[in-house]
Order: structure tokens, then sequence, then C-alpha cells
């Protein structure tokens, strides 16, 4: 031993000095081995878990945007197609009424005075009123064009009240003399350079193509040539008592309001596209928006070269809801749906960027990794200085510094090893990470199990979202289930009718396309001598058809009761209906009341289609009885009947147009001669087999089809007294 001043070497309080140093070292050297092994572990748990949470939010979220956007793009395809639809059928309906009127003029002159009209006159401007315009050549002093044009006059008040209320249409009559008829609010777009421009209607692709198709036409978009607004023409011809074309009735449907409307819908990465039947784009500017090449802008679409878009707008110009279809357009993949537009026979295509849905998802893999790698480099830039901090504590004092490597590695490891274990128990059932007291380190730690708690949580928002619109679905549908029994209840359907009255024999049925229909037939004895048969068929389909069904059918049943024939009745109806009609509905029905002792039959038709009559030992034959107006589209309405005398043996078919206007996958129709043929297979047949027979060869000729209309009919064999009298024997 050697003494250096007042230090021994060799002795004890080297060997301590010397143990501490050798302690040191070694508590140094192990606790940044430990260190250093803790901070590569959880490195490397950092990394794997980063890897397994981004891949689980890659699936997830693509899965739920995937399917938020199909659930969307067609939920919302199918509600712009159906707007367009409406916009299309309202045009056809209003045409249709104002061509009906247009022949009840000319055919009957004698029964209304001529009104006044002028031709245009700048000053006239922002007034609804009606102009007359004529062709070069065209003798306006004429006392039979000028009679012709004051008698239709009288309908200046309808087409007003049509284009005010249909906002931006332009309704018009043309006559085969050259002859315009306009209403229309502008009136000095008629004039150029201070002259009135000459215009004959004879030259125009709607009159043309209506004249030619003799029915209900739209043409496809156009500049019209008075406004010079884009827009589609409907046009119907209207022809005299001996088949002569009298006018060509029409109305302008301007694409403006349409393409606001789906364009305001359109979002980021959403396009739209209005195909018409011919195959061509309509909305020119959506069409330049729409990803497709150039030459598909000015052609075919079912001929583009790019075999997606054609299979998309093929399919659904075939008639059927293409669905949701993943496909390349001309700039990448593309969600795209097309929805056929029933009216017009056109297509609604929409299509969502695959790239624009998958954005969220890489936006959140970034974010979420960019808070992983932060959290890593945090982490290891206070390892690195906790190290420093340890060893010069270390050499200070070795107790503390034993103690808060002790405390420092069980606070960092701890925490990490219940995370790794919580998020390796996570599976399909259990989805659910919770923040608990021994994550809250108030460092990375703590943020790292805040982000797997916070991703957690959403996952789960996601999952009980997809669950509530589910249960929203089955709800919905659960209550159109509900809404069929209520309907089917409301109809006579317990069979035989009446099984005390051998004189007669009677069975219906109705098969609504939807969950509920338009269509209704009743069946009653208002005395023991007179027996009501109704037939009807609602405008429009669903649920608000339904509604007015059952109205009109209340309505039908407590005037007949009241003992009134059937024109009476009818009319009655028609002012019940037309009082409060704001949704402008209406219904075609026949009715007729059957007396039982003598086999009268009296009649009346509001616009349906013609009966069916079989005499004893007879075939079924078209009986064209007289058609009057819809009940509840005008008021104060007529309706004449008719009288018929059924012999014992007879049979009477009545039915709604979706017996003849069912259709199969070829787009033709079932027919009135089919129709009869069906009857006249076994005419002798009892009512229930005879529209069992109609039934199988209507499912025969549309085999597997879509059921657009509701299929109603009403079949009655009347015996007569004889049939009682025998019985009573």
């Amino acid at each position: 031993m050697k003494r250096v001043k007042n230090m021994v070497i060799g002795g004890i309080q080297s060997k301590i000095i010397n143990l501490i140093l050798l302690t040191v070292v070694l508590l140094t050297a192990a606790f940044m081995a430990v260190t250093l092994f803790h901070s590569n572990m959880l490195a490397q748990l950092s990394s794997d878990s980063s890897a397994r949470q981004q891949t689980a939010i890659t699936d997830t979220t693509t899965e739920v945007m995937d399917q938020m956007i199909s659930q969307t793009l067609s939920r919302s395809n199918r509600v712009e197609a159906g707007i367009a639809d409406r916009m299309f059928e309202e045009v056809r309906n209003q045409v249709t009424f104002l061509a009906t009127c247009v022949e009840n003029l000319l055919a009957h002159p004698q029964d209304y005075a001529a009104k006044p009209y002028a031709e245009p006159d700048p000053a006239d401007d922002g007034v609804w009123k009606a102009k007359v315009i004529y062709a070069d050549g065209v003798d306006a002093s004429d006392p039979a064009i000028a009679a012709k044009i004051g008698l239709l006059a009288n309908l200046s008040d309808s087409m007003a009240a049509m284009c005010t209320s249909f906002e931006a249409a332009n309704a018009y009559i043309a006559l085969p003399e050259g002859v315009h008829l306009s209403m229309s609010d502008t009136s000095s777009s008629w004039f150029a350079d201070g002259k009135r421009r000459s215009y004959d209607p004879r030259t125009r692709g709607w009159y043309q193509q209506a004249a030619e198709a003799g029915s209900l036409i739209f043409t496809e978009g156009e500049w019209d040539a008075n406004t010079g607004a884009y827009c589609i023409e409907c046009a119907m011809p209207a022809y005299g008592p001996d088949g002569s074309l009298q006018a060509v009735i029409g109305m302008d449907l301007y694409l403006n309001e349409m393409q606001a409307i789906m364009q305001d819908s359109e979002m980021e990465g959403e396009y739209g596209l209005l195909v018409n039947h011919a195959g061509y784009a309509v909305l020119a500017p959506l069409a330049e928006a729409f990803p497709m090449s150039e030459a598909d802008r000015t052609g075919d679409l079912r001929e583009s070269s790019n075999l997606f878009l054609k299979k998309v707008v093929s399919d659904a110009l075939e008639g059927s809801d293409t669905g949701i279809m993943l496909g390349e357009l001309s700039d990448g993949m593309y969600y795209v749906t097309g929805t056929p537009i029933e009216t017009t026979g056109w297509v609604l295509i929409s299509a969502f960027s695959q790239t624009v849905s998958n954005r969220g998802t890489v936006l959140l893999t970034e974010r979420f990794s960019s808070i992983q790698n932060d959290a890593v480099a945090d982490y290891q830039a206070k390892t690195r200085k906790c190290q420093t901090t340890a060893i010069i504590l270390l050499v200070a004092v070795m107790a503390l510094t034993l103690f808060w490597a002790l405390v420092v590695g069980r606070r960092i490891v701890k925490p990490l090893n219940t995370i790794t274990r919580h998020v390796s128990e996570l599976s399909d059932g259990n989805l659910e990470f919770k923040m608990e007291d021994a994550y809250r380190t108030g460092d990375e730690v703590e943020e790292l199990a805040k982000s797997f708690a916070s991703l957690s949580q959403k996952t789960l928002d996601y999952m009980d979202r997809i669950v509530k619109v589910t249960a929203e679905k089955e709800r919905i549908g659960a209550e159109l289930s509900l809404a069929t029994k209520i309907q089917a209840d409301m109809l006579p359907h317990i069979f035989p009718a009446f099984p005390d009255r051998p004189d007669f024999d009677v069975f219906a049925t109705m098969d609504p396309a939807k969950e509920v229909g338009g269509d209704f037939y009743d069946y009653f004895l208002i005395d023991d001598d007179h027996l009501c048969m109704v037939i009807a068929d609602v405008s429009g389909k669903g649920v608000p058809a339904a509604l007015f069904m059952m109205a009109s059918k209340i309505i039908l049943q407590n005037v007949a009761m009241m003992g009134n024939s059937p024109a009476a009745i009818l009319a009655r109806a028609n002012a019940a209906l037309c009082s409060n009609n704001e949704a402008q509905m209406f219904v075609t029905v026949w009715l007729g009341i059957l007396e039982l002792s003598t086999g009268k039959l009296t009649a009346a038709n509001a616009g349906h289609e013609y009966p069916m009559l079989k005499k004893p030992d007879g075939a079924f034959e078209v009986y064209k009885d007289k058609h009057g107006f819809v009940i509840g589209g005008l008021e104060g309405a007529r309706y004449r009947e008719y009288e018929l005398t059924l012999e014992p043996g007879a049979k009477l078919f009545v039915y709604t147009d979706g017996v003849p206007e069912a259709t199969n996958g070829e787009m033709e129709l079932f027919g009135t001669d089919r129709m009869i043929e069906a009857l006249n297979t076994h005419p002798e047949a009892a009512p229930f087999d005879i529209l069992k027979n109609m039934r199988a060869a209507v499912d025969d000729f549309v085999k597997d089809a879509e059921q657009f209309d509701d299929l109603t009919m009403l079949c009655m064999e009347y015996r007569g007294l004889a049939s009682q009298k025998g019985e009573g024997k």
C-alpha cells in the first residue's frame, strides 16, 4: 500500500473507489445497453404497429369509402334521373292535355265563340300572352284561317297557366296552313332590325317528326328559334274527325334548369352526362367536362372505342339500372352508374373518380405515418438526452442514477408492452382500444395511445353508422310491406265474392309493379238488383299514386251508394278530386252498373281502356265506348253514359293499360291482339280461370323482363234470373 497525501493506494478506500468506478462503468454500460435495446425494441414495435395500423386504416377506410361512394353515387343518380323523368313526364302530360283540347275545339267549333288574338308586340315583353306568327305567303286575312285561329285562341288561358306553372316552358300550336300560335312572355325576340320575322313551323324538326310519327315525340337537344336557348321540344299531332292533321302542339323544355340541377349536385371528382335514345350526349357543357375522348363528345357512345363507356351506355339504354361499375375512362379509373329515364328512353350517367375517392385514405395514411415518424424521432432525441443525463448522474450519484434508470425503464417499457398486448388482442369482433391511466405518461407514449384510441373510435363510428343505415333501410322496407298489405286489404279479395248470388259471378286481381300501386278495382251491390263495377288507373307510381288511389276508391264508392247514374258518379267524383288536387294527379275510370234482373248495363268511361265483351256462345271482342276526360284533371268535366243489354252467359272483361302495355325484353308490347287471343283461348271458362289464363299469357310473353306498370283485371259473367230460378227448383 502507498499513501499519497490522504489517499491510501491499494487500500479499502481505493477498492471502494475502484468498485464504485467499476460499478459506475458497468452500470453505465449496462444502462446504455438496456437503453439501446429498449430503444431498438420501441422503434421495431412502432414500425410494426405502424405498418399494421396503416394496413388496417387503408383497408377499412377504402372499404367504407367504396360503400359510401357506391350508395351515394347510385342514390344521387337515381334521384337526378327521377327529377329529369318527372320534368319530361310533366311536359308530356301537358302537351297531351293541350292536344286533347285542340282536337275537342276543332271537332266542335259550333260550341265555342272565337276569341281575339294578336301578332307579337315588343310592348308585351314580360307578359304571358298568345302571339300569332305567319309563314311567308300565308294570307292572314283568309276567313278560314282567321276562324281557326280565333277558335284556338280559347286555349290562351290554359296555355298561359301551363307556362307559368312550369316556369321556363314555351307552349305553342302550329297549323298546317303555316300559322304558329305561341304562348310566351317575350315578344321582342320575334323582331329583327325593327321588323317582325316570319316563321314557318312546318320546316321545324319537332313539327315534321310529330307529323311523321303520328304520336307524341321528344326531339334531341337543339337551339330554340325564338329565344336561342338550348332545349328539347315535346310535340304531338292533333287530328280531325276525318283523320286529317289539324295541328301540331308542342312545348319547350329548356335544359338549363336540368343542367343546373345536375351541376349543383356535383362535387370534386364527380361528373354527369345525359345521353339520348340515339346514344349521343345531350347537355353540351356537361359533356365537355365528362372524362371521355373528343370523338365521343359528338358521336354515338354505343360505338365508343372505350369499351367500358360503351358497355355502361349500351346497358343503360336497354332499359336497366346498371348499378355501380368500376372501369377506366379517358383519364383514369371511375365509379360509373347509369339510370334510364323512363319517359324519353334517355339515360343519366354519373361518374366519380377513384383517385379522388382514395384521396382521403392516402391523406389519412400519410398523416398517420407522419405522426408515427415524429413520435419515434422525438422519442429517440429524448432518449439520447436522457442517456447523457443518466451518465452524469451515475458518476455523481450512483444510487440515484440506478433508481432513475429503473424508473425510466419501467415507465417506458410497461405502457408500451401494455399497448402492444391490447393492440394484438384487437380482432374483427372487438376493435375498441380504450385510453387507460397506464398510458397517461405525458410523453410520446401517451400520444401514441391517444392515436390508437382515436383511430379505434373512428372505426367503431364508421361501423355504427353502417349499422344505422342498414336498420333504416330495413325499417323502410317493413313500412312498405305494411303499406302493400293495407292496399291489398282495401280491395275486395274474398272469392267467391257473392256465393249466395247464382245470377252472376265476378273475379278481379291487382298486381302492383312496385311495393304499392296506383291501379284499383271494386265491385259492390248498390241494392239487391244493381251491381256496381269499377276499374281505374291513377297517374304516377309508388306511394303518392297509392294514396290518391285510396281516396279515389272511397269517393267513387260513396257517390255510387247514393244511387247516382254512372255519368253522375264520375262527375261528382271529379268535382271532389279537383277541389284540392295540388299534386295535379288524375284517374282513368271505367264504371258500370248492371241491373241483375234485366241484364241492362249502364256504363261511363273517363279516359280508360276499352272494355271487352263476350256474347253467349260467342267470342270476346273490343267494345269501343265513348271516352270522357279523366277525373281529377279538369273541373266541370262532363261525362256521357251508354247502355248495353247482357244476355245470360255474357261476359265482361275490363283492365288497366298495364295488360296491353306489358313489355318483354325486346321492348315489344303485349298489345290488344294478344290480349283478345288469350281471352278467346277458353272463352267459356269461369271469370277466375279467364284471369288466370290472361296472367299466364302475359307472363309467358314478358318472361324475365321487369314489370313497369300495375296489372289489374276484372271479369264478370252474367247468368241472369234463369240461373237463379233453375237453382230454386
